[in-house]
């Protein structure tokens, strides 16, 4: 059993126009509240397209990656982000069907606008793009983009109702000039800059991040295509893969996942995504967006194309080393007993260690989530994992450090670049 490989004609068909302007946004700050953090900050080209860290330090941070500093005084953090920031390999591909780590957003007719998302019927019509659709929520999230209500017009539109904020985000991208004068070159329909809506800036992210991270040229693919060997502690590994380890289950297909949802039993930790009647900083998964009681502490099934250049790893990187991650996933129970914090990479915030990892010391929760285990364990000694860790590393892409666009060096509003 193999995965299948990866042709362009699998990818969504994007503009280069709109994707060179989603180039610009994507690392403007001019669409956050207060203007201080862009998508790149947490999606960086320097850092595999994610941000290095454990759970991430969002709106009111400073700095970039494992050096990304929590603020002080009244400017320092109030929560980390609940969860790992995903790597965006790949997301332009036909096969992807749901976006973020509970499967919170997927194509749906069940609000009329193509999707069924946090936004529901408030969700715009004319995204082309699950991609798109996603693009738009890390703008309404408070702790990621959007700030503090009281502390700029987006972040109380949101509070208001999600879908408030989008139009001003709108009118103060377009009326830049500059970033005028590029809708019009990209969108046909757009004839002046007063007719650019979030539609076209969700768009228009989409088409960069849909082709500024397509990437299928590692070494794996050389072998599927070719015949080209893999080293030999890679290919003891494909053995293992798809074979004795049992990972091809749910990690199959051209990319890596079958998109499904499972608990594997990481160790608790951070403010977790909580839902709004829920007193616990827990994080239930799939259940937080269906409401099935089945579907607790379910996540989805990552991608591990280019996985080595993504740590730390699960949906709130409870691992910093792949090795590790690999090691839970053939033993979580095991695994999860001995976790420690040092395996995470939590940069320093004092006022919010109390409540790091509280959740800890909830005996009931924690039986709960011991006990919602989707996978049996399988033995590994030292060396099948090694060499599982070395065929991992063979699906990192030969030009997955050299992107096509890269980072701007500036941006239309004169903000920052990070």
């Amino acid at each position: 059993m193999s995965a299948q490989p990866i042709t362009q004609d699998d990818f969504l068909p994007f503009d280069e126009t709109q994707a060179r302007l989603g180039q610009l946004l994507f690392y403007d700050k001019i669409l956050s509240g207060n203007k201080n953090i862009s998508c790149g900050t947490c999606h960086h080209h320097d850092l595999g397209s994610s941000d290095g860290l454990s759970l991430g330090i969002g709106e009111g941070g400073s700095g970039l990656g494992p050096a990304r500093m929590a603020g002080h005084g009244k400017e320092r953090i109030r929560k980390r982000i609940p969860r790992n920031a995903p790597a965006l390999w790949n997301l332009g591909h036909r096969d992807i069907r749901v976006m973020f780590h509970d499967g919170r957003l997927e194509p749906s007719e069940i609000y009329g606008n193509g999707y069924d998302s946090p936004a529901e019927e408030w969700l715009p019509r004319g995204l082309t793009s699950l991609l798109a659709a996603q693009s738009l929520f890390p703008m309404t999230s408070q702790f990621e983009m959007a700030g503090n209500p009281g502390e700029n017009d987006i972040a109380g539109a949101v509070h208001d109702r999600i879908d408030k904020a989008w139009p001003i985000i709108a009118a103060r991208v377009r009326t830049i000039p500059a970033y005028g004068t590029l809708f019009v070159e990209a969108f046909d329909h757009i004839e002046r800059p007063e007719d650019v809506s979030i539609v076209e800036i969700g768009n228009a992210l989409a088409a960069f991040i849909g082709t500024e991270w397509a990437n299928y040229d590692s070494p794996y693919d050389a072998f599927v295509a070719h015949g080209t060997p893999l080293p030999e502690a890679a290919e003891r590994g494909r053995l293992l893969f798809f074979g004795k380890a049992g990972c091809a289950q749910c990690h199959n297909g051209p990319l890596f996942t079958d998109q499904e949802f499972y608990a594997m039993g990481l160790p608790a930790f951070g403010p977790g995504r909580t839902r709004r009647w829920d007193p616990l900083p827990r994080d239930v998964g799939r259940m937080g967006a269906t409401d099935d009681l089945h579907d607790a502490y379910r996540f989805r099934t990552p991608s591990l194309r280019n996985v080595a250049l993504t740590a730390p790893y699960g949906h709130n990187g409870a691992y910093a080393e792949l090795r590790d991650m690999v090691r839970h996933m053939a033993d979580p129970a095991r695994a999860r007993a001995a976790w420690t914090p040092s395996k995470a990479l939590l940069p320093q915030a004092p006022w919010l260690a109390p409540a790091d990892f509280i959740i800890q010391s909830d005996r009931l929760e924690m039986q709960r989530q011991a006990h919602a285990l989707d996978t049996q364990p399988v033995g590994l000694n030292d060396g099948e994992i090694d060499d599982l860790v070395a065929f991992l590393h063979s699906l990192t892409g030969a030009s997955a450090q050299n992107r096509p666009l890269g980072r701007p060096l500036d941006v239309p509003s004169g903000l920052p670049v990070d």
